[in-house]
């Protein structure tokens, strides 16, 4: 490899070095600055760089000819579907019309907070299921993150293929962003809102979702052949449903770009000028597909949903398109997510409850079984299909902190209030089956201002029983 040398020309000032390409070809390169002095500082880096051995040479000047290669090489053998259009968008929208024609050579730290603290005041891009969009606003801090998130993958490659030395999105500081809490119902509340709905369809996704902890392209995805309701099954506390597949609508173009990649089955299309389509496809993780059993009440309201499905199918005959869907149209079709979420703003709206997405049900699931089972994280984590035991005790935390806080009630009352300075065992109590015989080792201690004849009659309920079991052991390792 040569020295460069600078030379103008058209008013510009090009650096002109050769190198040898990965087949030994000797080639030359000219680089444009708009300056003299930019010229003269690419020079003396590329004389210290080739003295050294350690000069890359740029294949991609610009960050749109990054982009197109990083999309083309990299986007479309990793990338799910859903995660092109998201990304596409981003590139779209938020990264080609700022900075898309900066020079890779320009791009570093420094450059990259300026652009996010520019992002900060773009409006955000027509969307009209964005909230934000219809009110004017602008682009918040957790796209800003999914925009860095999106280059820093982006430079990471460029480093491995020798378009960069280094990676400019590593020390560049992003904006704090703080998620807001999202609102959940309590158990309470769910069961009343059950009660009050009456639009069939949203009544069911809302017991399914409840009860499996189901995400909405979950559930709308369910089909019978994955369910077991028999009536032995039922009967043996064994029914059960297994989550393998999603509904999701994406783009056209995303299908033809990924060659249909992880779809298996293609919904017909609405309309001829509608640019997305609904498909069945594979979870994105692996932790996704799972078997979570039900509790006997839903798994008799589907035995009841299934008969009253198969009365349409047979009134129907060939005009119902049978997908097998659990969650299906009078027609066959897939029950939309968006007149779901239509009902579901309809019930909350018409009873007076508390703002909730439909997707808070599945947190309200997580959390009541973290309760009820007293905060057993592994069990919940199989139910709910999270990738990661952490990813559910950050979400969750709060329920932790609701035992902490009892805890402190409980110190205040007994210690402070004088009411039980010497804790001390006084019964046992056995837990009674429903066959009448007595399960051995199970025992719960009673203080002393607590009936034991009450106690025994709700522990005569095995539920109860294990309910409060579990939340007696976790409360005495907690105090441990």
């Amino acid at each position: 490899m040569t020295m460069a040398s600078v030379r103008e020309r058209n008013g510009k000032y090009c650096v002109i070095y050769s190198y040898k390409d990965t087949d030994g070809k000797r080639r030359q390169r000219w680089e444009t600055f708009a300056t003299k002095g930019e010229a003269n500082r690419r020079r003396k880096e590329i004389d210290y760089k080739c003295s050294r051995g350690t000069l890359v040479v740029p294949k991609c000047t610009s960050l749109r000819d990054l982009l197109e290669e990083f999309v083309n090489l990299y986007g479309k053998e990793k990338w799910a579907l859903s995660t092109y259009d998201r990304n596409g968008a981003l590139i779209r929208n938020y990264i080609l019309p700022l900075i898309g024609d900066a020079r890779l050579r320009e791009i570093n730290a420094h450059f990259l907070e300026k652009y996010y603290q520019t992002l900060l005041e773009t409006p955000v891009a027509a969307n009209a299921y964005s909230a934000k969009c219809r009110e004017g606003g602008t682009v918040g801090t957790s796209t800003v993150r999914d925009v860095h998130k999106l280059l820093r993958c982006c430079f990471d490659q460029a480093v491995k293929w020798e378009i960069l030395d280094r990676n400019p999105a590593i020390n560049a500081t992003v904006p704090k962003h703080k998620g807001a809490r999202r609102e959940i119902w309590t158990a309470e509340t769910l069961m009343h809102a059950i009660e009050v709905c009456d639009y069939a369809p949203l009544k069911l996704a809302l017991n399914l979702s409840f009860a499996a902890s189901l995400r909405i392209g979950e559930l709308l995805a369910l089909t019978w052949d994955c369910v077991d309701i028999s009536p032995e099954a039922v009967r043996d506390g064994r029914a059960y449903v297994i989550i393998n597949k999603e509904l999701q609508r994406i783009s056209k173009e995303a299908m033809k770009v990924l060659d249909g990649k992880d779809i298996l089955l293609r919904f017909p299309e609405e309309s001829k000028r509608c640019t997305t389509v609904r498909v069945l496809k594979t979870p994105k993780t692996e932790s996704s597909v799972r078997k979570v059993f039900l509790p006997r009440s839903v798994a008799v309201m589907l035995q009841e949903h299934k008969a009253a499905q198969d009365e349409m199918k047979e009134l129907l005959g060939d005009e119902y398109h049978d997908y097998n869907l659990v969650m299906a149209t009078s027609f066959g079709l897939p029950e939309g997510s968006e007149l779901l979420r239509k009902k579901l703003k309809e019930l909350i709206r018409e009873n007076d409850l508390p703002e909730i997405v439909f997707h808070s049900i599945r947190h309200t699931s997580v959390t009541y079984k973290l309760k009820l089972n007293g905060g057993d994280i592994k069990s919940v984590q199989g139910d709910s299909g999270h990738s990661q035991v952490n990813m559910v005790t950050d979400v969750y935390s709060h329920i932790i902190d609701d035992d902490r806080r009892r805890n402190a009630e409980l110190f205040e009352e007994a210690f402070y209030g004088k009411k039980n300075l010497d804790p001390k065992i006084h019964e046992t109590v056995a837990i009674s089956t429903t066959d009448g015989t007595r399960q051995q080792g199970k025992t719960l201690a009673v203080p002393e201002n607590v009936d034991v004849e009450l106690l025994s009659k709700v522990l005569a309920n095995p539920e109860m029983a294990a309910l409060l079991t579990s939340l007696a052991n976790a409360l005495g390792n907690k105090v441990k």
